[in-house]
């Protein structure tokens, strides 16, 4: 009998106002797709681009950061997704680039992270910068897709200051060749050829797949992968005679250098050095990549 009341009662009390809210939401606003965005947020696809529709060519960005920036993260996701509308017959896959995960917190919280977000690659090695990180990166691509000749024409390795604005990025490599590319910012310093800087400095780079395939079975690369880490992939490909087809887009990468319209033309591939929020936002901002918010009771900005 007290069985029958408290079911009795988990009707009338939870059950029968929550249809009622249901019923009233579904009246009022009758095209919205309130029920599949709540599991949506749930299932977070990992941050691609792609469509149903065969991509004309595949980019992999690999930031690499460290397991404890779960901010930044969030930064760069959030700008990274408002961009992927945009993309027209292209495709871009964003992954942070950990190695070995050191502490219980981190397993936790990153492994959230992957069940959330799918957007995450951790390396077998121990976290630096600069003694074999970035040659980890590229010599474990080929063996993290088995089976596939080419699951991507290009991979970037990025930094997590630089924001890479998509649109730029595919029309840059929309016409370059698949093969042999090397392509990013040349070092000034050291370049006295234009048309073929000795490295690409480390905001972000690009090499097509072949070179990726290279480096993973080079015992040079292998053998020198400590040091500076952009200055020692432009050696091993300058050594392997490779990366011959090479572009310099340092007029369009550059560094946070101002706060004025000026300082962001409309040709920008990438802008580097965003160690604070503070030039994430003017960055951001200064591309207008809020512009799209819509106007809600919800909120005021």
């Amino acid at each position: 009998m007290f069985e029958k009341v408290i079911s009795q009662n988990l009707i009338l009390v939870v059950i029968l106002p929550l249809a009622l809210v249901c019923a009233i939401f579904l009246y009022a606003v009758p095209n919205s797709n309130f029920q599949l965005n709540l599991f949506a947020s749930c299932q977070q696809p990992a941050l691609s681009s792609h469509s149903n529709s065969e991509p004309e060519f595949k980019i992999l960005i690999g930031i690499l950061t460290l397991p404890e920036k779960y901010e930044r993260r969030q930064i760069i996701r959030n700008a990274y997704s408002l961009q992927q509308p945009a993309i027209q017959n292209g495709q871009i896959d964003v992954r942070f680039v950990f190695c070995n995960l050191t502490t219980g917190e981190q397993k936790t919280f990153i492994a959230m992270e992957i069940m959330t977000y799918r957007d995450i690659i951790i390396l077998n090695c121990t976290e630096n910068m600069n003694k074999g990180k970035t040659y980890t990166y590229f010599a474990s691509l080929p063996h993290m897709f088995p089976g596939k000749q080419r699951p991507y024409d290009y991979a970037i390795k990025s930094d997590d200051d630089t924001y890479f604005r998509f649109n730029n990025l595919v029309a840059s490599l929309r016409d370059k060749p698949r093969e042999d590319v090397y392509w990013g910012k040349g070092f000034e310093p050291m370049t006295t050829d234009p048309k073929n800087p000795p490295f690409m400095v480390g905001m972000g780079y690009a090499i097509s797949w072949d070179l990726v395939e290279w480096i993973s079975t080079s015992e040079f690369a292998r053998n020198n992968s400590e040091g500076v880490e952009d200055i020692f992939v432009g050696l091993w490909l300058n050594i392997g005679e490779k990366g011959k087809n090479r572009y310099d887009m340092r007029e369009k990468m550059y560094d946070f250098h101002g706060e004025e319209p000026k300082d962001f033309p409309p040709e920008t591939i990438a802008v580097h050095m965003l160690k604070l929020d503070f030039t994430w936002a003017v960055t951001l901002r200064m591309f207008n990549v809020t512009n799209r918010l819509e106007s809600s009771r919800l909120y005021h900005l």
